[in-house]
């Protein structure tokens, strides 16, 4: 990954892009939805400022070679239905965490499992990350059941690992290393 280029990955009815300020309302309805925040680990943005500043660190993220976030976009209509990436670049050791959402909408069509298969074989071949971590509230059966399908394993709660909303939550650590990655 250079700084100068944003990859672009696009799959069978995904585009994987850079996000930019035209995603900001796109951004703003991800983000403000309870359905969606209930597990995110932290706080529902509430107006264009906050997307602003998440959009901001996204790119400082990318610039300072950290994190990559990409937008996700349905080919079909053009339209941002999520975002899907990674943070917590450990370069030392060859680390990284996943993270990603998605529209209410958009739920159950099977685009998340199409964005994260595209997005790991990205982090196996082009970064050489050997270890993908997935942190998730214990309670988001339906991201543990995605992440189990993408071949994560489960390794264990970590205990009031996040504070978020006024309340300390565990999660469990989930983790795909390269040698496990069916794709390759």
């Amino acid at each position: 990954m250079t700084k100068k280029h944003f990859p672009e990955l696009v799959t069978k009815r995904l585009k994987l892009r850079e996000l930019d300020e035209e995603d900001l309302p796109a951004l703003l309805s991800i983000f403000s939805n309870p359905h969606t925040m209930k597990y995110y680990g932290s706080d529902m943005i509430s107006n264009l400022e906050e997307v602003e500043g998440m959009l901001m660190s996204f790119r400082k993220g990318f610039d300072n070679q950290q994190a990559i976030r990409f937008g996700i976009e349905c080919r079909e209509t053009g339209n941002l239905i999520g975002t899907c990436g990674f943070h917590n670049w450990a370069k030392r050791v060859n680390r990284i965490e996943i993270g990603y959402e998605l529209k209410q909408e958009e739920e159950g069509k099977g685009y998340m499992t199409e964005a994260l298969t595209a997005i790991i074989s990205f982090a196996f071949r082009e970064l050489q990350i050997n270890r993908i971590g997935a942190l998730i509230h214990p309670d988001n059966t339906t991201s543990r059941k995605l992440v189990t399908k993408l071949g994560f394993q489960e390794e264990g709660l970590l205990r009031d690992y996040i504070y978020a909303s006024g309340n300390y939550m565990d999660l469990l650590m989930h983790s795909l290393l390269k040698k496990d990655w069916s794709s390759l």
